[in-house]
């Protein structure tokens, strides 16, 4: 595994406890006696508070439910996992040799576990606002637009990606229904890959029904 003191370099925190952030990047692959399950699942609740906050703030006049649908988007493995990346995350990970064969350094759910588990030793070691600092930092350069279009963007793009290399397609979205209010409609969306109906979901457009409809058969593709 490489150096430690540069990945801190990268992540622009020094630990005062160097076995904290060991752990932090422990696989439970490794079979040691501490993993980064742990420290996963309190950076996981963190995380989730830090971003809330984060959307609070930045959004003063937008409703809750909007800004559930959007910390949904950016509290998820392919988010976090892209915060990762940017800090070269996989090139540091204590993995079992099977799984490095099975090219475990590149695999959105480890990453995004270990992001979870490094922002929780953070947590640990310096407290919330070191937390906000780092992870608010990392999410502007990951995410510059954050904003229902550019996620929209994000999670459509993504999956065509994911179906055109694995599959050799694209999906197809079908308006099933729509329902409610002129000024209050709601639209709902199936998303199909080859005829086969993968996800559902319902939005107030249908930009944003086919937002979450994608994000769903993300999830169900990459289990």
């Amino acid at each position: 595994m490489k150096n430690l003191e540069e990945f801190e370099r990268n992540l622009g925190y020094k630990f005062k406890q160097s076995e904290l952030l060991e752990e932090a990047l422990t696989h439970k692959s490794t079979k040691q006696a501490l993993n980064n399950e742990r420290l996963e699942f309190l950076g996981d609740a963190v995380m989730d508070l830090i971003v809330a906050e984060y959307l609070f703030k930045k959004f003063s006049k937008i409703a809750e439910g909007d800004m559930s649908k959007l910390r949904a988007a950016l509290v998820n493995e392919k988010s976090f996992a892209n915060m990762s990346r940017r800090l070269k995350m996989g090139e540091f990970l204590r993995l079992s040799q099977a799984e490095e064969n099975n090219g475990g350094r590149e695999k959105d759910s480890i990453l995004s576990d270990a992001f979870e588990a490094v922002m929780g030793a953070i947590y640990l070691e310096a407290g919330l606002d070191k937390v906000r600092e780092i992870s608010i930092a990392l999410l502007e350069l990951c995410y510059p637009q954050i904003d229902f279009a550019h996620l929209e963007k994000d999670y459509k793009t993504a999956l065509q990606e994911v179906t055109q290399a694995t599959l050799g397609v694209i999906p197809t979205y079908e308006l099933i229904s729509s329902f409610g209010p002129d000024h209050k409609k709601e639209f709902e969306i199936a998303l199909l890959l080859n005829g086969k109906e993968i996800s559902r979901a319902v939005g107030s457009s249908k930009k944003q029904a086919q937002q979450l409809a994608a994000k769903i058969a993300l999830e169900k593709i990459k289990k």
